[in-house]
Parts: structure tokens; C-alpha cells; sequence
């Protein structure tokens, strides 16, 4: 592959089941890491579509009720497989599913409550993320 030219637009889905779980995946790409589906952005594309794209790829999942979290830069961190700069954009969505169907991005999967996910080995995106989120309900009751 040839060397990266520009910093390149990606997106993360945070998905709640019913039951107000999150999704979580154990990927190769983030070793020892739990992290949340996504994926680049498209040309032509809008955030949103690449969000409800992504979940559908790599979870089998349809998604809904999108709602935008943050964006957040990342040059060139150590904990991903490779030498990459992205941009993040980051949703928390709905899924009215619990059958997932994992594509070769994902080893293995997890639904966690919210509080629990913080616990777990996420990376330091998606933890960020999580904290967002939780802020977020504690003061929207």
C-alpha cells in the first residue's frame, strides 16, 4: 500500500441493544483492545450513511436513532496495527437486534452495560467516547 497523503475521515459506531448494552469487538487491528464497529468514509459519502454502512458490514446489525458523540484526532498512535492518521467521528445509535454477524475485521464480540464497558480494556478512543456518553445520560436522565 502506498504512503498515506492525507489524515483519512473514519467513523465509529457505539450500538444499544434493547436492553441498553453496547457492542463491543476484540480486533486484530487493536490488539488486547476492546473497540467499537467502524470504518472510513467513503468518497461522496456522508458520516451518517458511512456509519449505518459500517454496522452493517462488519456486524450484521441495522442501526438507527443516530447521534453524533465527538470527533478526535489520531496521528500516528503506537496501539493500532499500523502507521495511520485518521479523524474520528464517532455516533451512538439503536439496534432493535441481538444477532450479530461478524466479518473478518472481528474475532470475537461482546454486549457490555455501559459502566462495565469503562472497566474493560478499551482503547483510549473509544474510552474517551464511552465517558462522553455516560456524561451525557447522567445529566439527561
Amino acid at each position: 500500500m502506498s504512503e498515506q497523503v492525507f489524515p483519512e475521515p473514519t467513523v465509529g459506531v457505539f450500538i444499544f441493544n434493547p436492553a441498553g448494552k453496547l457492542l463491543l469487538l476484540e480486533s486484530h487491528k487493536w490488539p488486547g483492545k476492546y473497540v467499537v464497529p467502524g470504518g472510513h468514509v467513503e468518497l461522496g459519502e456522508r458520516l451518517e450513511a458511512a456509519a449505518i454502512r459500517e454496522a452493517q458490514e462488519e456486524t450484521g446489525l441495522d442501526i438507527y436513532d443516530l447521534q453524533f458523540i465527538n470527533f478526535q484526532e489520531f496521528i500516528y498512535d503506537p496501539t493500532f496495527w499500523k502507521k495511520r492518521h485518521f479523524i474520528f467521528f464517532d455516533y451512538a445509535c439503536r439496534t432493535d437486534s441481538l444477532e450479530v454477524r461478524l466479518n473478518a475485521e472481528a474475532e470475537a464480540y461482546v454486549w457490555v452495560e455501559l459502566k462495565a464497558a469503562l472497566r474493560l480494556p478499551v482503547d483510549t478512543y473509544t474510552r474517551t467516547s464511552l465517558e462522553k456518553i455516560q456524561l451525557s445520560r447522567s445529566s439527561n436522565p
